[in-house]
């Protein structure tokens, strides 16, 4: 059930985007905000079951693995849930992504972007090093896939582009918007610490939503450094960035892979 705000005055909650501030500062006339945790729950269902109905049902049409369309919906489809349901519920339910999700670019997000990236990168290597000696060798489900997709190497690099840019901005909007957002208001009705809650349920989300359980340290610390952008820059545009700078680094293997 969506938690209602309790007033319109000063930040709604604590962990709120700046954005709202901004807004109400330049006399935007806002509205209550009904969305709440059950639309970061339609969020992720939407990104499991869409794919996996419109896959069957390619498959069943003859499209199956190895085709341009299945390869292609195979990594697009998530976003629908993703990207395109926080858009859509903020909208109806609020005042948009901008202002309630804080889906805002400043010059500054450049710079603590590619820190932030940067730091996703080194932590996930340490935390994928020391998994290794535990389980051996293993590679991201995503890389296998593309690796292994057996379509043109033009759509893998149409698809590896989405990747970086597209793929971050609907996961962005997801975890360290709605869910972040949906958390922190919760966990201020309820008197708990609304950041450092929100924070940590947006990675631990992110984690679990991947299903690859070898991974989940290597997610987990990518999520949290992710998340505490958002909550230390108060939007989205340091953490959008910074999932850019993450996931164009995992790629460039792959690019070495599939032109080598």
């Amino acid at each position: 059930m969506a938690v209602d705000q309790p007033d319109l005055t000063g930040a709604p909650y604590p962990g709120a985007p700046v954005t709202y501030a901004e807004a109400q500062r330049d006399g935007v006339v806002l509205r209550r905000m009904r969305w709440g945790l059950a639309d970061v729950a339609i969020s992720l269902l939407l990104a499991i079951i869409v794919p996996i109905i419109l896959l069957s049902v390619m498959a069943a049409a003859g499209l199956g693995p190895g085709t341009v369309p299945f390869f292609l919906a195979t990594f697009t489809t998530p976003w629908i849930g993703f990207g395109l349901w926080p858009w859509i519920t903020t909208r109806l339910q609020g005042n948009g992504p901008r202002i309630d999700l804080g889906l805002s670019f400043r010059w500054s997000d450049l710079g603590w972007g590619v820190v932030g990236g940067l730091a996703c990168i080194a932590l996930g290597t340490l935390v994928a090093t020391l998994t290794t000696l535990f389980f051996g060798d293993f590679g991201s489900a995503a890389g296998d896939a593309i690796v292994d997709a057996g379509v043109p190497k033009a759509v893998v690099l149409l698809v590896i582009v989405l990747i970086v840019t597209v793929g971050p901005l609907c996961e962005e909007l997801c975890f360290r918007g709605l869910a972040f957002a949906a958390t922190a208001r919760y966990a201020a009705k309820m008197g708990w610490a609304a950041v450092p809650v929100a924070t940590i349920v947006s990675a631990v989300l992110f984690t679990l939503i991947h299903f690859e359980p070898v991974r989940i340290g290597v997610l987990l610390v990518i999520g949290l450094v992710l998340s505490i952008l958002r909550a230390r820059t108060e939007r989205l545009g340091a953490s959008v960035v910074a999932h850019g700078v993450n996931n164009a680094v995992a790629v460039i293997e792959l690019l070495r892979i599939l032109f080598q």
